[in-house]
């Protein structure tokens, strides 16, 4: 590679400005947003690859992918256009960029609240850009501070702040990862946010999905000051720059670029069972039936169950869209068993056909597998103790073989969702080609555009199938772009200690970077089967998040399940009873992280920016802006000590209602069974106590809980609770039902009232009212008074 050095300013456009670079490149500067800008160098003047799927500020991109010089879907405001001898200066009201000599960029922002421009970013001087000369490597350089804070690059492992590491991104299938040090895993997602020592912070996002590396601060050179870099062995460097006042305006900026979040289904919030070892055993199908009768016998509220792929196997190997009549006689019959119980089915599904599979040759003449790059015929590549073939999902056939199998392989017995697994196309053959829909592509730029479309394409199955109902689904790799048709999870993770704590710090990565629907392998997948202290505390944990699923393959043959122990099973219930009763904030949530790009689960610094405790690592986390979790992840604790952000309003102890100012760090006694949950002051939390399943809310009991702004005499806060019928397609088109809480609090009284809007009746049972804490004002709801324990229409 060399330096790109000299440019000169070859036009101005209605959108920026285009440089010729060492006379013979182009580097095309975009102003997309007043917040916002573009940054293209293509070598030659051409792409290198002239679509993107990634990218779709409409919510969605073209099957075939996004013209990548498309800039639509973004404003395009009006900005100034200055030139000197050696610089170009673009600027909004908001942000500006200097070119400089050297090609070099400098980026200057101003805050909402401030008329000064501060310098917030600025390419290496001593060498910015640099690119292959036989090839499409590229790198770029910034100078780093010691002060800057980077987070963001999706599910990584280790703490949140990211400085002093070197990442690389490389879909692998990390089976027992190490959840504090091992790098790379399954996604693909080049983006990160730098928290400047100012207060104002910027994102970027590279636009490309060749293997490529990020550096925030391990690499050194004397030759330079400190830097931080990024480096691609192929594609296209395409970034976008962002500003913000705040790291959560730079997430949700991203997750609008990229197309939003999936609404889900309301049932995929509930506890999901799922183990390898039932659909591995020979009595498959009277496992998973037993599965039905325990959780019944156990009274353990259960919504779903994800069927491991050991239902397709053939001998000790898998062959997807295969079943196993021995081990499942009648999947049919067995569906039914689910469904009749209030139980969803998700089956497991690979993209990777093993070179023996029954149906290889089928799919071979078809020509639906990507191409090796010298034979061009099927590739070949390890998957799953054999060899196998991966599916082409830019080619249009694979899209409708895929999507007829998913309808009569699964759908037609009664399994209505899909668990897209495995799907991480480690094929080293980095010339291996794909179809492209027509134009071929080598499969080194497009590696994480496979599951996407893999996952997609089952979503189209789904929605053809029964397209009244929002689809479910899950994908274990991909790239920006994955979270608008799929639920994520961290990977096949070792059960120990470690992973209970570092997945915390994995799933609040992944929130950032735009991934908001994520959870963890609850238990542990891969090792020893976790102990009934480290079950315990992983399920308490695990309540929290988005996904709720326990699943595992241990060693010893033995299935994590929530009676595994019956000494802590009460525990264990007692948790997972805790998640339903919460299933009307959480659903609250999914909706607002929808229609409002709010992540659910949060790290404490992101509504909590100016008080500098806050960025110290901590496996505490907000699920929304109002609950603060503080889960005991330490072996044998008596006590677990936390601190509370400075929220200006305090927080009450979720169980016992006692009140603690906000700024402090407390030390509060644990047990075995003891879930420290704390909530904000001004709050009102919409509880459905007694609930089994997160599926229709008819006949339901509300819990309206009002947790007052403690020491004010007189005051408003409001809140909002979100129900729908379960999974219908016109939700948010007004088929739901949003509720306005308003507290009036004086110094006497408490009077909440409350507001529906949407067209949805929910048909509950009522509601009862309480306040959080003892308190001798006067109750009331819309101003009568109000006794405690009444049952009100709602």
């Amino acid at each position: 590679m060399y330096q790109l050095k000299k440019w000169t300013l070859q036009s101005q456009t209605s959108t920026g400005i285009v440089l010729e670079v060492e006379g013979r490149h182009s580097l095309q500067i975009d102003i997309l947003e007043e917040r916002m800008a573009r940054v293209q160098l293509l070598k030659d003047g051409s792409y290198r690859l002239d679509r993107s799927w990634t990218v779709a500020p409409k919510g969605d991109a073209p099957l075939e992918g996004r013209n990548r010089a498309s800039l639509d879907g973004f404003s395009c405001p009006a900005f100034t256009c200055e030139t000197a001898d050696d610089t170009v200066t673009l600027a909004t009201g908001c942000l500006k960029v200097v070119v400089r000599q050297p090609l070099g960029l400098v980026w200057f922002g101003r805050s909402s609240a401030s008329d000064e421009w501060q310098q917030i970013a600025e390419d290496r001087p001593t060498g910015a850009y640099m690119l292959g000369r036989k090839d499409h490597a590229h790198s770029h350089f910034l100078r780093r501070a010691k002060t800057d804070r980077f987070y963001g690059l999706g599910e990584k492992t280790g703490e949140l702040e990211r400085s002093g590491r070197r990442f690389e991104m490389r879909n692998l299938d990390a089976m027992g990862y190490n959840a504090s040090s091992t790098d790379p895993l399954y996604k693909h997602v080049p983006f990160t946010i730098t928290r400047l020592e100012s207060g104002l912070s910027y994102s970027l996002f590279y636009d490309n999905l060749a293997p490529c590396w990020f550096d925030l601060g391990n690499e050194l050179d004397n030759y330079h000051q400190p830097f931080r870099s990024y480096r691609a062995e192929d594609g296209d460097l395409d970034y976008y720059f962002a500003l913000g006042d705040s790291v959560l305006e730079l997430t949700k900026t991203h997750t609008q670029l990229t197309g939003g979040t999936a609404f889900l289904p309301r049932w995929s919030l509930g506890y999901s069972g799922s183990t390898m070892s039932y659909t591995d055993a020979p009595n498959a199908q009277e496992q998973l039936h037993g599965f039905v009768r325990l959780i019944k016998e156990h009274d353990i509220p259960c919504d779903s169950f994800q069927l491991s792929s050991g239902y397709t196997s053939i001998g000790p190997k898998r062959y997807v869209f295969n079943w196993n009549t021995d081990k499942v006689p009648d999947a049919k019959g067995m569906a039914k068993v689910f469904a009749d119980a209030g139980l969803e089915l998700i089956a497991n599904i690979k993209p990777c056909l093993l070179q023996d599979h029954p149906r290889y040759g089928e799919v071979d003449n078809l020509g639906l597998f990507i191409k090796d790059s010298d034979t061009g015929s099927a590739e070949r590549s390890v998957f799953w103790d054999d060899e196998g073939s991966h599916l082409d999902f830019t080619n249009p056939e694979t899209q409708t073989w895929w999507r007829d199998n998913v309808k009569t392989a699964l759908l037609d017995y009664g399994i209505n969702s899909t668990w897209n697994d495995n799907n991480e196309y480690e094929i080293w053959d980095r010339q291996a080609q794909c179809d492209g829909f027509g134009d071929p592509i080598d499969i080194n730029l497009i590696r994480p555009v496979q599951p996407l479309l893999m996952t997609r394409a089952s979503n189209d199955a789904q929605v053809a199938f029964a397209p009244e109902k929002r689809a479910y689904l899950i994908s274990r790799s991909g790239c920006p772009g994955i979270q608008r048709y799929a639920q994520t999870w961290s990977g096949d993770n070792r059960t120990n200690w470690n992973s209970l704590k570092y997945n915390i710090r994995m799933g609040l990565g992944m929130s950032l970077s735009g991934l908001y629907n994520v959870g963890h392998d609850v238990g542990g997948f891969s090792g020893d089967r976790p102990d009934p202290e480290l079950f315990v505390r992983w399920v308490q944990n695990g309540i929290f998040h988005p996904r709720f699923t326990i699943h595992s393959w241990n060693d010893d043959q033995t299935v994590n399940e929530p009676w595994m122990y019956p000494e802590v099973t009460a525990h264990i219930r007692n948790a997972i009873n805790l998640r339903y009763t919460l299933l009307p904030y959480l659903y609250t949530l999914l909706y607002k992280a929808v229609v409002d790009d709010e992540p659910m689960i949060r790290p404490t610094f992101l509504d909590h920016e100016h008080d500098e405790r806050c960025y110290a690592p901590t496996d505490d986390f907000f699920l929304g802006r109002d609950m603060l979790v503080a889960n005991v992840v330490e072996e044998g604790a008596k006590t677990r000590t936390l601190y509370l952000p400075d929220n200006g309003v305090g927080y009450y102890d979720f169980w016992s209602g006692e009140y603690y100012h906000g700024g402090q760090e407390v030390t509060v006694p644990v047990a075995l069974g003891s879930i420290p949950l704390f909530v904000k002051a001004g709050t009102v939390l919409t509880l459905s106590p007694g609930v089994k399943r997160s599926g229709s809310v008819e006949g339901q009991l509300r819990q309206i809980v009002i947790y007052p702004l403690h020491g004010e005499a007189s005051c408003t806060f409001e809140a909002q609770a979100y129900e729908d019928d379960v999974d219908n397609v016109d939700a948010l088109s007004g088929n739901h039902r949003l509720t306005t809480f308003k507290v009036t609090q004086t110094a006497t009284t408490l009077d909440l009232d409350w507001q529906h809007d949407g067209q949805f009746d929910p048909a509950l049972e009522g509601c009862k009212v309480s306040v959080a804490t003892r308190d001798s004002r006067l109750l009331s709801v819309s101003g009568a008074p109000y006794k405690t324990g009444t049952l009100l229409p709602f």
